[in-house]
């Protein structure tokens, strides 16, 4: 057992399972909901960019690289100053949702080069320029681009195009869970010396503003190189340092003079800082100030070219005459060969370095993307920030109807810039990786989401804080299952009570379901966009009229996936607890009507042998919204193999099985596609076989949905054949779009129209992987098609998974597909294995597009390249397409 595998033992036996220490601070927490304090809703707009670092937050904090405990207390950042900007850089810059002609978007260059789950090793690198920081230019020529253009990016301005630029490296190793040693080292890219500031910066979340009962915490001078930290629920802490040129202290408040021109009763504010360091202005009296809420030394460097300068900082609760004794570096070398030791255990051996790289930065970044959250929505909405009274516009606006909802947790986000806030399909996702390294805390996530104090009492999940009542898929069931199974195959044994836990609360949300999102009863779900925005015609989210619904192919499909990943859960538990066992049969009852109603109603179009929305006005025949997109290729992921086990040790589910079964035959009902094998086990699907073949033919076509980075959200058909449709007058349209949206049905970089998205080609990698483990041999199809090459679906799904795979590996020219036309940026010296994590690529290309940090979802490839099984795949010179070849078998 690995050092690291040892103390996350220790810490599952907790009551709280988490290091009190982590990189739980946001990378964004202005332009959150939680911040908005309005009349509109305009998040966006009521504390943009240009306030952040001079207004106090309500809800949380921000900065670079930072970490703080658990509930946030005290907070450790990075901030510099190249001598050139106009504000210090204290947080990652981005455009905000109307500013870019696709949407928010962070215009910095940073990665997560390591970490692991107690947080003991953690790295980061940060990529600052010399010159000024092109806000400017980035804000305007942004503004300037229509949608059909291409996001303007800060490899576009050219501030780094001649090396001169800092790579600013931040470095944790913990000596226990409550002592921090932290270097920082500033190596200078450019050939020329340049000046550097940096202040490494502790402060207080702000909560004695907006609570009077609340005792304000203090940051006490001791020496010239420490400082004594007093707050009454952390306790007490010490911050060392080394010789600084200057220690400077203010408070975290806000400087209500910049905001409305108020006057403040001190100068002691929290962009004080900034002031001081950019244009002298009260550095002395910061600099005699003894005592704050905010405190830095401050380093001012000149670096050499090519020279590297470190400093470094602890931060412990234990008061230490000698911080830094002779050899206290070796501290983070052990860290390092820790970590190092931990991931031997976890990640494969028999594949390539580049591989190996991918998959371990995927999950440091997913590690790093661990969030404080906080959020009173009662709270929010009867209470001000201090800056806007309470106002009906809010207090009848978003999210109004979830006052129960009282959120204050560590949530893995998807992005902690782009989505610094938690979405409850977003994070099932995030528990497959998590599992990976941390099985405790991606079974918590999972719990955490359906707890009182997020579910609704009706069942209904928040979907996300911009609408806590928009309906993302219901994928937690699927979700919890393959937490469950990684961790079985993993540690020989798997978590019953923690499947029972999630089976019980997903009963109400299940119900929720049949309750709210079949309004006829017919088993046919609706629930709007389903977490794909701009995939419809029009915006599924609204009724067009009262007169017209719209019958989902997609929301039918989840909920027969969910139905029988509930049953799956029923017969998994029943193997230990026979209660469970109706329960089984009940859900095997709901998957059962459910494939009925995608089946035998409108929804699947023999024409086109493909599912399709269908669209019912009045009471004319249902429309079909012939749009190929995997809208219907959904109805793929509800797929199951039960084997004889199951029926040897549930005989009653065996017999209701049977009996249900031959009464539907004898009245002439549907009964879904249920295939035996050899070895007595069931295969049970939403989609029977000829027309997963029909399903199989378009989606693996290249002129359709497949690309060479994997499955597009939409087929490539639709470039050429645009489809519309006419609603009362008005036209409807959608096209192919392989890159960004250019369509604002949404807003923002919302798309689904085109690109590769990493979750749903790996829920259709799991589950034609399936349908290879039961048909093998026996079912074949062409791939890609065109090619001549037949491959049975276990090797399709391998082709699939290298595919995908293929959009973050480096090729035979030193290049990444994600990297589009930046690659001549990665391929310079000690650039090479940086890699960014893209929340969707290109169609066609497979450039990285969308939130550059999304390794919430993304970093599903690290379990993707663990379980790929491809051994070698070649481009077949002529044909335009790949061939899988198999170590053993070249027969294809």
């Amino acid at each position: 057992m690995s050092a690291e595998h040892n103390r996350l033992s220790i810490n599952s036996k907790k009551s709280i399972p988490l290091e009190q220490w982590g990189p739980y601070l946001s990378e964004r927490q202005w332009g959150t909901v939680r911040e908005d304090y309005g009349h509109f809703g305009d998040a966006w707009g009521y504390l943009p960019f240009d306030q952040s670092h001079f207004r106090t937050y309500r809800w949380g904090e921000d900065g670079i690289a930072g970490i703080s405990d658990y509930f946030q207390n005290l907070c450790f950042a990075v901030a510099f100053w190249n001598g050139k900007d106009k504000i210090l850089k204290e947080r990652l810059f981005g455009l905000g949702n109307y500013e870019g002609n696709h949407g928010e978007d962070v215009k910095e260059l940073y990665y997560y080069q390591d970490n692991i789950p107690t947080h003991y090793y953690m790295e980061y690198l940060y990529k600052y320029p010399q010159n000024e920081f092109p806000y400017e230019d980035l804000k305007a020529t942004n503004r300037s681009r229509t949608m059909l253009d291409p996001e303007y990016e800060i490899l576009d301005t050219g501030v780094f195009d001649a090396d001169e630029y800092f790579d600013v490296n931040i470095t944790y190793a913990k000596q226990n869970s409550q002592d921090i040693f932290i270097k920082i080292d500033i190596t200078n890219r450019g050939i020329n010396m340049a000046p550097l500031t940096v202040l490494p910066t502790l402060w207080f979340y702000n909560r004695w503003s907006y609570s009077p009962d609340e005792p304000k915490p203090c940051i006490r001078y001791l020496t010239k190189t420490s400082v004594q930290v007093n707050h009454k629920r952390l306790g007490e802490y010490y911050f060392y340092f080394q010789n600084p040129d200057d220690c400077l202290f203010t408070e975290n408040e806000t400087n209500l003079n910049k905001v409305n021109g108020a006057v403040n009763e001190t100068p002691f504010v929290k962009d004080a800082f900034h002031d001081a360091i950019i244009e002298g202005t009260n550095r002395k009296r910061l600099r005699n100030k003894n005592e704050g809420t905010k405190f830095s030394p401050v380093y001012e460097l000149k670096v050499k070219g090519g020279e590297t300068k470190t400093i470094y900082c602890r931060l412990t609760n234990k008061a230490d005459v000698k911080p830094f004794i002779n050899g206290f570096e070796k501290i983070f070398a052990v860290r390092k060969q820790e970590a190092d030791e931990f991931y031997k255990v976890i990640l494969p051996d028999n594949i390539s370095d580049d591989l190996k790289n991918i998959q371990r930065k995927a999950l440091a970044g997913m590690l790093w993307s661990k969030q404080y959250y906080h959020y009173d929505v009662k709270r929010w909405l009867t209470t001000s920030d201090g800056i806007t009274p309470v106002n009906e516009g809010k207090s009848k606006g978003r999210n109004n109807d979830w006052t129960h909802l009282k959120n204050q947790d560590i949530i893995a986000m998807p992005d902690k810039w782009e989505y610094p806030w938690y979405a409850a399909w977003d994070l099932a996702f995030h528990c497959i990786s998590l599992v990976m390294v941390d099985p405790e805390f991606a079974k918590n996530q999972l719990l955490l989401i359906m707890r009182e104090w997020y579910m609704k009492p009706d069942g209904q999940l928040p979907a996300y804080e911009w609408n806590f009542s928009d309906v993302n898929p219901p994928v937690q069931a699927w979700a919890a299952m393959e937490v469950y199974r990684i961790e079985k195959e993993t540690c020989g044994t798997g978590d019953i009570i923690f499947l029972k836990r999630v089976f019980q609360k997903l009963l109400i949300n299940f119900t929720w379901w049949i309750n709210r999102k079949d309004r006829n009863g017919n088993n046919i779900f609706e629930g709007g966009f389903l977490g794909l925005d701009n995939i419809g015609v029009f915006n599924r989210s609204h009724n067009l009229s009262d007169q017209m619904q719209l019958q989902q192919a997609d929301g039918t499909s989840w909920m027969g996936m969910y139905a029988l990943n509930m049953m799956d859960m029923a017969l998994e538990i029943a193997k230990h607890d026979i209660a469970f066992e109706d329960t089984a049969t009940k859900f095997f009852e709901h998957f059962v009507l459910i494939s009925e109603a995608l089946n035998s109603h409108s929804l699947w179009n023999e024409e086109d042998k493909f599912y399709y929305d269908s669209l019912r006005i009045g009471n004319a025949d249902p429309l079909p919204m012939r749009i190929q997109s995997i809208v219907g290729l959904t109805s793929l992921f509800a797929v199951s193999i039960m084997d004889k086990e199951v029926f040897e040790r549930l005989p009653d589910f065996k017999k209701r099985v049977a009996w249900f079964e031959n009464y539907r035959s004898k009245n002439n009902l549907f009964w879904p596609n249920e295939e035996r094998g050899d070895g007595e086990e069931i295969l049970i699907s939403l989609v029977k076989k000829d027309r997963l073949i029909h399903l199989l033919h378009r989606m693996l076509n290249e002129e359709e949905f497949l690309s060479h980075g994997g499955i597009r959200a939409l087929s490539k058909y639709h470039e050429a054949h645009p489809y519309s449709v006419t609603i009362d007058g008005t036209k409807y349209e959608i096209q192919y779009d392989p890159g960004d949206s250019t369509s604002n049905l949404f807003g923002g970089n919302s798309n689904w129209r085109g690109p590769v998205w990493i979750p749903i080609n790996y829920l259709i990698i799991r589950s034609i992987r399936k349908y290879g483990e039961f048909y093998g041999d026996n079912l074949k199809v062409e791939c890609p098609v065109g090619s001549g090459v037949f491959l049975n679906l276990m090797d399709v799904s391998k082709v699939l998974t290298e595919r995908v795979v293929s959009l973050l590996a480096i090729d035979e020219k030193g290049e990444r597909k994600l990297n589009g036309n930046q690659n001549w940026f990665y391929k310079k010296t000690g650039n090479e294995k940086l890699v960014l994590f893209y929340e969707y690529f290109h169609g066609d290309t497979g450039s990285g597009l969308g939130a550059s940090h999304q390794t919430g979802w993304t970093s599903l490839i690290a379990d993707l390249i663990g379980s790929c099984e491809v051994k070698k795949v070649e481009w077949k010179e002529g044909t335009g397409y790949e061939v899988f070849i198999d170590e053993d078998e070249e027969d294809g």
